[in-house]
């Protein structure tokens, strides 16, 4: 109940935000900046939350049967990568929206 609705204001105070700048007439606004300044806070956010469930899970793992280190390593490094990559991309899309 709770992360949805943080998931409700978070995603009402962003349609909020891109209706003012959707209808801006040709002036310069300020507001895509703020946009994308609140996108990189949630991509942030989302990936070292998504790394330290998965890292917490994996020590879990580890510490209840020692002798799977390397299986458990090695099932957690390939979504921890692809993880680490989402972030990257958001982050580099989220920066070309203020470029350009």
């Amino acid at each position: 109940m709770r992360h949805s609705l943080i998931f409700s204001l978070i995603l009402f105070f962003t349609l909020g935000m891109a209706s003012p700048v959707m209808a801006a007439e040709g002036g310069a606004s300020t507001l895509h900046y703020f946009g994308a300044a609140l996108g990189l806070g949630m991509v942030v956010i989302g990936a070292g939350l998504g790394i330290g469930r998965l890292a917490a899970a994996a020590a879990e793992g580890i510490a209840r049967q020692p002798e799977a280190v390397s299986q458990i390593t090695a099932a957690v490094n390939l979504p921890l990568f692809l993880l680490e990559g989402v972030a990257i991309i958001a982050l580099v899309v989220c920066i070309l929206a203020v470029v350009l």
